[in-house]
């Protein structure tokens, strides 16, 4: 496994194998690596002949009252982690490598943002666009892969690599989950006491709409509003979000059909979790 620092290191190595027919799946990420991040190496090892994985913490994803300097950090762990995962080259740049000077021109994204998440965060998907074009570019993967517990961000990726025309596929990963079906994530450890018990009930949520969904239930109202009766009985939680779209359009919807996402965010003592499940309507 080889640790490339620079982005004229990298290029040349991405077009060395271009050159040569190999694929390349690629694996963005900000470091910190966990179960979710393994599952998309194990699944880019298991599709191409190369693997690359980054780590880069962004600056412009984090807004004015989101602490970058505290954004956790381990890149020992972090190697070893990719090394298991069979990871060729790791993508290890600085800031200073990736920005060097003000930039001339701005991406901002208008579509897809403006609910979920994004809309708490104004600012920040006009970040992961603007390094993800870089990323893209440096990398020139053959397939890059995203987890779709973040089926958000999935979502602008998706309308960016086809705005673009970028030559690559994007492979979404379904969610990675505890046995009892909480979605894997690093805030989980933020759960005290009866939190993490608790906290299967947003999965258990999903499933309930599902369930009703199958069922023949089509309106987003009587969906929502069972799944908040439900978070707001079995849990302490606060509910922050709980919302239906379709997808990847992250459209409203009068009516449940086609492909949608029902998402959502809880708020306890110490830790804001999410969750969704992305369902094709007949």
């Amino acid at each position: 496994m080889k640790i490339i620092r620079t982005i004229a290191e990298m290029q040349e190595q991405m077009l060395r194998l271009k050159s040569e027919g190999i694929s390349i799946g690629y694996v963005p990420t900000m470091g910190f690596l966990h179960e979710g991040h393994m599952s998309l190496m194990e699944r880019a090892r298991q599709e191409n002949e190369a693997v690359v994985l980054s780590i880069f913490v962004n600056p412009l994803q984090f807004g004015p009252n989101e602490d970058l300097d505290a954004y956790p950090r381990d890149f020992d762990r972090d190697h070893s982690v990719a090394e298991s995962q069979g990871v060729d080259y790791i993508f290890y740049p600085s800031a200073e490598e990736m920005y060097p000077k003000d930039a001339s021109v701005q991406v901002s994204v208008v579509d897809r943002t403006k609910v979920l998440c994004g809309k708490s965060r104004p600012g920040h998907f006009d970040g992961v666009a603007t390094v993800l074009i870089k990323l893209f570019n440096i990398v020139q993967p053959t397939r890059a892969y995203f987890g779709l517990k973040d089926a958000q961000q999935v979502a602008v990726v998706d309308g960016l690599i086809k705005d673009f025309n970028f030559p690559i596929e994007l492979i979404p990963v379904d969610t990675v989950r505890e046995e009892d079906g909480l979605a894997k994530s690093s805030r989980n450890v933020y759960l005290i006491g009866e939190e993490r018990e608790q906290a299967v009930e947003l999965s258990k949520s999903l499933q309930l709409a599902r369930t009703a969904i199958q069922g023949g239930e089509r309106n987003p109202l009587k969906i929502v509003d069972m799944m908040m009766r439900h978070i707001n009985k079995n849990t302490s939680g606060k509910v922050d979000y709980i919302e239906i779209y379709s997808y990847p359009e992250l459209q409203s919807l009068e009516t449940l059909t086609g492909k949608i996402i029902i998402a959502m965010a809880v708020k306890f003592s110490k830790a804001r979790l999410i969750d969704n499940i992305i369902l094709n309507v007949e």
